[in-house]
């Protein structure tokens, strides 16, 4: 102690006490200034993008690329963005599962399944797509091919092998429609990525939804996703929750802990501090700009799990609604729009009825509310979470973002009971538009007032919004 007390001594200068910095002894010691850690140069075109999801075999009566085609205006006026399609490529007829097979049990990763239609016809979709200023991304499954997929007697070195020395499905799963590859072999990192290039270049697809992306090495990501980029600018989401996918490769991955969180607290499994914890870790370990997608349905949810209105009930429109003003990316799940209720079937033909319902109506506005307020718009182009505290963290979650001269407070009730709470902390003062009613609120910390929610009921508090 006496010796750290006289070098603090001797640093006082004028009775004033400073702290020595450390400079590097090394003349090339690497610099600890902060800097970004996603370095993917998101395309311009995906900085207020909302996703939607075609299961081609199902979004039409006819199942065909030229029927999804005729379908395009609709979903222009719906106001989605980037177009993913599921697997386009032929299916593997050994150990398919159901009549028609999984499309992720791929038999040629250059071809096109004739379910679907030709080349052309895929070539036609998407530049339909184009011309009304959308982008169209494929699912690419990089992990594993059928087991009558040629690769498996031409190159029987790219997949891997159990102790029996056999193929084999990805472990602890029931995927035996399946064999996985092995990514430690040079040449089929040549052949995967080419396959990919391929269908930018041949389709002029803009990128591509991987798979179990997280099955499949980190550095083969980052080196397909730079010569995807020297095409042309693309988007890449990847099916995986990890932010190391962020920094050379993903534009998004999966938000999967949102989805859990909302499906507990419908079913009262959780409150509303799970959500509020979601949005802490995001905060504070998560890139801003890295985005992660938030979905209430896609085709695994829809097949395997149920419908949400199986599980949301009552409160599907309030957390549809609460993904539009979170930080992330949103998907819509073809279907959704129709208020689908029914689980499409996986392995065989099961086509959407599509039908007039208020979901669409909901979508659409919900959609609007996200381009017309920067604050909302994708990673780093939008405002990150700012804590908004109230003296009810059980029932409410609330918190604002702010970009540009816009913000957005966000005031939820997840609970199916009403909800009384005041405002304690936060950015909140000022005058907002009221989302759903279009009226007047004032917020204000100094006379803060007790406020009243209805079960599932929300404010979404808008000031500064622009028009898209």
């Amino acid at each position: 102690m006496i010796r750290f007390l006289a070098s603090l001594a001797l640093l006082s200068v004028a009775g004033c006490t400073s702290i020595p910095v450390a400079t590097p002894t090394q003349p090339d010691a690497p610099s600890l200034a902060p800097r970004p850690y996603v370095q993917v140069r998101h395309p311009d075109w995906a900085k207020s993008a909302v996703l939607y999801q075609i299961n081609t075999r199902q979004f039409t009566e006819e199942g065909t690329f030229a029927a999804a085609e005729k379908e395009l205006p609709r979903l222009k006026d719906l106001g989605v963005d980037i177009l993913w399609l599921m697997p386009i490529n032929p299916i593997g007829e050994k150990n398919r599962k159901g009549t028609l097979g999984s499309p992720y049990s791929v038999k040629d990763y250059y071809g096109v399944n004739p379910e679907f239609g030709t080349l052309e016809d895929l070539k036609s979709f998407v530049d339909a797509a184009h011309a009304l200023g959308m982008h169209v991304i494929l699912d690419w499954v990089a992990n594993h091919t059928a087991p009558d997929n040629p690769l498996v007697t031409e190159h029987p070195d790219w997949y891997e092998t159990d102790w029996k020395g056999d193929f084999h499905p990805t472990p602890w799963t029931d995927w035996y429609d399946i064999i996985d590859l092995d990514y430690s072999q040079t040449d089929l990192r040549e052949y995967m990525a080419g396959a990919m290039e391929y269908w930018v270049r041949e389709a002029g697809v803009d990128g591509f939804r991987c798979d179990v992306a997280g099955y499949v090495p980190v550095d083969f990501w980052d080196d397909v996703r730079a010569r995807l980029d020297a095409i042309k600018p693309v988007f890449m989401l990847a099916e995986w929750d990890t932010r190391d996918l962020h920094q050379h490769a993903f534009d998004a991955t999966y938000a999967w802990a949102w989805k859990d969180a909302a499906r507990d607290i419908a079913e009262g499994k959780s409150d509303a501090g799970r959500m509020t914890s979601l949005m802490q870790r995001h905060l504070g370990s998560w890139p801003h700009d890295a985005y992660q997608m938030i979905y209430t349905e896609n085709h695994d949810q829809n097949a395997w799990e149920g419908t949400p209105r199986e599980f949301y009930g009552d409160a599907l429109d309030t957390f549809m609604t609460l993904q539009f003003v979170m930080d992330g990316i949103q998907l819509i799940h073809n279907g959704q729009e129709a208020g689908n209720e029914h689980r499409l079937a996986f392995f065989e033909r099961d086509p959407i009825i599509w039908r007039a319902s208020p979901q669409a109506t909901l979508i659409r506005t919900l959609i609007h509310l996200k381009k017309a307020n920067p604050a909302l718009w994708n990673g780093a182009a939008g405002g990150p979470y700012e804590p908004v505290v109230t003296d009810n963290g059980k029932q409410i979650v609330s918190f604002a973002r702010r970009k540009d001269g816009n913000t957005v407070i966000a005031l939820f009730n997840l609970s199916a009971e009403p909800a009384s709470f005041t405002i304690t902390d936060g950015p909140v003062d000022g005058t907002y538009t009221d989302f759903q009613t279009g009226g007047e609120m004032t917020l204000s910390l100094s006379s803060a007032k007790p406020m009243t929610l209805p079960a599932w009921g929300f404010h979404v508090l808008l000031s500064g919004s622009k028009n898209d």
